[in-house]
């Protein structure tokens, strides 16, 4: 039920979701409008995805501090932007810096971008990681979005092709934009996530209030929770897990 009830608390024209259930409307895709008057499209094929933000809360619910209306907000792996837009409903007057490299995922994210023009989004066709230059995402092309693209070989028995795409550090976000100070760094990048942290400068990390991070297993010996958990540790940010959300892993300061 508590699903149900954030879907109502959070969209607005909820009613969609249900004639979709139900098989009385085929349209795809469903647009949504959600807080703060905030539009979106949502494909079919992205649907879980959506409930997963939008129904489960699925970042911004192990949050230990409260995010103020005007915050800065950076969604590494926006995909098509879901959290995106979740953020700039639920937080009046922020500025979200979205980056996603996969192409057919930043066309649906600079979609729902401007279907939102007077709110503060910023959306980049980049990879973030651990240097500048260029860097190789596997992922599956016959797939129309892909959710499960990564710079990690052999993660993904689907992800059968690759693309090189233009990449650069998160304290280049951080230089390139001006930001003195990020409220919420959210990372959803399939295994990038310990490349982007473990070089990030101690002078970046202190400028980052929290972090909302899906963890995953990469292919070297420090790609672990365990390792990130140490890391993160060093930073003075306080960690926070649910028993049974054991790939997400909040960071407070």
């Amino acid at each position: 039920m508590a699903r149900y009830w954030n879907l109502i608390k959070n969209i607005s024209n909820y009613h969609l979701h249900f004639m979709d259930k139900l098989g009385i409307i085929k349209d795809d895709p469903l647009i949504f409008i959600a807080k703060n008057n905030i539009k979106f499209e949502v494909p079919k094929r992205l649907h879980h995805e959506f409930k997963e933000i939008f129904m489960e809360n699925a970042y911004s619910i192990g949050l230990m501090k409260t995010i103020q209306k005007n915050a800065t907000i950076i969604d590494i792996g926006a995909n098509v932007g879901f959290f995106t837009m979740f953020a700039a409903s639920q937080y009046p007057d922020c500025t979200i810096y979205s980056y996603e490299p996969i192409y057919s995922n930043f066309q649906q994210l600079v979609k729902n971008k401007e279907l939102n023009n007077t709110k503060k989004i910023h959306c980049f066709h980049r990879a973030v990681c651990g240097h500048n230059g260029m860097i190789k995402i596997n992922f599956n092309k016959t797939d129309s979005f892909t959710t499960a693209a990564t710079i990690i070989s052999g993660n993904g028995d689907d992800n059968t092709d690759s693309v090189d795409v233009s990449c650069m550090k998160l304290s280049d976000i951080f230089k390139e934009n001006n930001i003195e100070n990020c409220d919420l760094l959210k990372l959803d990048c399939e295994g990038a996530e310990y490349d982007i942290l473990y070089n990030t400068p101690k002078e970046i990390l202190n400028k980052i209030d929290q972090i909302a991070i899906e963890v995953h297993r990469g292919n070297n010996g420090r790609e672990n929770l365990s390792s990130l958990k140490k890391f993160l540790l060093k930073f003075d940010y306080r960690l926070f897990q649910f028993a049974d959300k054991t790939h997400m892993l909040w960071c407070a300061r």
